[in-house]
């Protein structure tokens, strides 16, 4: 059964939410099959790495946040670190001064997401005693790899957008160029080197992927194009248990993940609304809009000049989200005024996918390759691409984010989730790099503070302060469904807005599941993407 919106006499057995609607069911029917909300989310990951490959990747990296009732919350940090080879020197001697955004070069840090999501079905099997085997949850991905699956526009779309950019990356043309042009959407697109990889993770285990035939079979193709991540860059890596960040709210506990993530400043932002907001708001007004906004720029302050791989952070973060720190970054906002800001913001391409089973274990889970396809290269002996995840460090050696082997990059990526006074517990997030923490906090606070219905949450207009998706604009970007008495006042408030179109992608594939307490389930899925909501 699929829907985009249930609530009373609707789903109760498990619910999903994919940006792709076919991971939904490949959750779905691991739900029905007796799988609990970790092994769903296993194979919904597995199905849109290869059903939405310009927005993730076996090749990436991947945070889980899991709610167990009367339990504390868990992470899972699936986050991929820099090669040995990778050093500022070594860049410096090629000529370059900046990390090439394209090409082997740009592939160097680990994929964490394949360990990411062993160390879960490990968890899964521990604490909730899963006990469907991993062929099972990677069944539904191997066919799609094999049989084929029909490209979306969103695919055909980045497809255009970057080919110029990708044509020479070693394997890309050969794979999402058949022919020399981009598949079109609808036609059907077959990835049988990914299938064949796939399988080998479901016979050989996950490990594999990093300690095993195919991790051999990666590195060669890897030091074949000219990355610099080598075998014994994957035989060290394991993914770990991080416990989230969490942070104290008027309507419950919120939480998200730590540091390399920016879930900090997610937190920040809500939190500083907590004590902006008033009753009365307009939820699609120019009053609510200049807030978040204004909350989201004393919150990248705090990111720009703090946030980076946890090992080498001179502050805990989590001291950031005291009440006195939260009351004095909020008494800066003026809501007459809008405050300059110093722009810093990257793009980013990601899915978020929520889950819930009838035990009541919510999952928030997020994976990216960073920019549309990472870093272009598709591997030819297993059709893997692989992220760009470590273009975003510096070759400055005092910068914040500066390039070490073994340091894990800074991520946008942020997983959320709150357990409510009332007894709900919600799950939430969107892809779209810096817009993630800003799209997070108008559906958070559409669902909560204003009480609007998920689906209703989501398909509400929305803003992004910045650039995402190849834009070189810093503008305000409003979706054109905002009244235009919002882009005046937000004009006169001293906004530099732009509009885009109604629905627009890059206000990101956003999705959102609440648990109610007498255990109901209701989801949403984003208009803006090519999801669903699937359950029973």
């Amino acid at each position: 059964m699929n829907s985009s919106d249930k609530r009373d006499g609707g789903f109760r057995n498990g619910i999903a939410t994919a940006p792709h609607a076919l991971a939904s069911q490949s959750a779905a029917a691991v739900l029905r099959d007796g799988g609990n909300a970790v092994e769903a989310m296993i194979a919904a990951a597995a199905t849109i790495a290869v059903v939405y490959p310009h927005m993730n990747s076996i090749g990436g990296d991947a945070f889980w946040l899991i709610l167990q009732p009367g339990k504390e919350p868990v992470g899972i940090e699936g986050c991929g670190v820099a090669a040995e080879a990778a050093t500022i020197e070594s860049y410096r001697r090629q000529g370059f001064s900046t990390i090439p955004v394209r090409g082997p070069l740009a592939a160097n840090t680990v994929a964490g997401t394949v360990s990411g999501w062993d160390v879960a079905q490990r968890w899964s099997q521990k604490m909730l005693g899963g006990k469907l085997p991993l062929a099972r949850l990677l069944e539904d991905a191997i066919r799609y790899a094999r049989d084929g699956v029909a490209v979306t526009a969103s695919q055909e779309r980045a497809t255009t957008t970057h080919r110029e950019a990708l044509q020479t990356v070693p394997g890309f043309a050969q794979v999402h160029l058949p022919g020399g042009r981009p598949i079109a959407k609808g036609a059907k697109f077959y990835q049988p080197q990914l299938g064949a990889t796939l399988e080998q993770l479901s016979r050989a285990g996950l490990d594999d992927f990093y300690r095993g035939e195919l991790a051999c079979n990666i590195a060669r193709d890897l030091q074949a194009i000219g990355s610099p991540v080598a075998l014994s860059d994957l035989a060290r890596f394991r993914a770990r248990i991080r416990t989230p960040l969490s942070m104290q709210h008027s309507l419950g506990t919120l939480y998200n993940m730590p540091p390399p993530t920016q879930g900090l400043v997610s937190l920040l932002i809500l939190g500083q609304l907590d004590r902006v907001l008033r009753g009365g708001m307009n939820p699609v007004g120019a009053e609510f809009v200049h807030a978040c906004v204004e909350a989201t720029k004393l919150a990248f302050e705090v990111r720009d000049s703090l946030l980076t791989d946890p090992d080498y952070m001179t502050v805990d973060p989590q001291a950031l989200l005291k009440p006195e720190r939260l009351a004095a970054l909020a008494a800066r906002i003026s809501l007459t005024r809008a405050a300059g800001w110093r722009a810093a913001t990257a793009p980013g391409d990601t899915i978020w996918m929520g889950a819930c089973d009838s035990h009541g274990v919510a999952i928030s889970f997020i994976q990216s390759i960073y920019h549309e396809f990472g870093s272009g290269a598709v591997l030819p002996g297993s059709g893997i691409i692989w992220q760009n995840r470590g273009s975003s460090f510096s070759l400055a050696p005092r910068a914040l984010n500066s390039l070490r082997p073994g340091r894990r990059p800074f991520h946008t990526l942020n997983p959320a989730a709150a357990r409510l006074s009332d007894g709900r517990t919600v799950v939430y997030g969107s892809m779209g790099g810096d817009g993630q923490p800003q799209f997070q906090a108008a559906i958070f606070s559409r669902m909560t503070t204003f009480g609007n219905g998920v689906q209703a949450a989501l398909d509400a207009p929305r803003w992004l302060l910045g650039r995402t998706w190849g834009q070189s604009s810093e503008t305000l970007k409003l979706e054109a469904t905002f009244s235009e008495q919002v882009f005046t006042t937000l004009r006169q408030l001293g906004h530099d807005v732009e509009r885009v179109s109604a629905y627009d992608e890059t206000m990101g594939h956003a999705g959102a599941i609440i648990r109610h307490p007498d255990g109901a389930l209701e989801g949403g899925s984003d208009r803006r993407s090519d999801g669903a909501v699937a359950g029973w």
